[in-house]
């Protein structure tokens, strides 16, 4: 399951966008941090998809061109989009 902050998807604030789409803290009472971390602790969330032919992939290393057009994406500013992506920078 590929899943916000971990290699198929770096960007921890993914995390609001799936808390937003299902509703969590209101639906299930978990709630996320300023630093996107799930209280309670013991919580998980991802991204489930079911398909035979479907693999778990890292998106590897990334080139400024590339932060720069996902911060535009996103609505945030570069050094913001560099500090959630800083494990796959080049």
């Amino acid at each position: 399951r590929p899943a916000p902050g971990y290699p198929a998807c770096p960007d921890h604030t993914e995390k609001g966008s799936l808390f937003d789409l299902l509703n969590a803290q209101s639906s299930i009472g978990v709630r996320l941090t300023e630093h996107y971390a799930m209280l309670p602790a013991a919580s998980v969330s991802g991204f489930y998809f079911s398909h035979p032919e479907a693999r778990y992939f890292g998106i590897g290393k990334i080139d400024q061109d590339q932060v720069e057009s996902y911060a535009s994406r996103k609505g945030m500013t570069i050094k913001e989009a560099e500090r959630w992506l800083k494990p796959v920078l080049k």
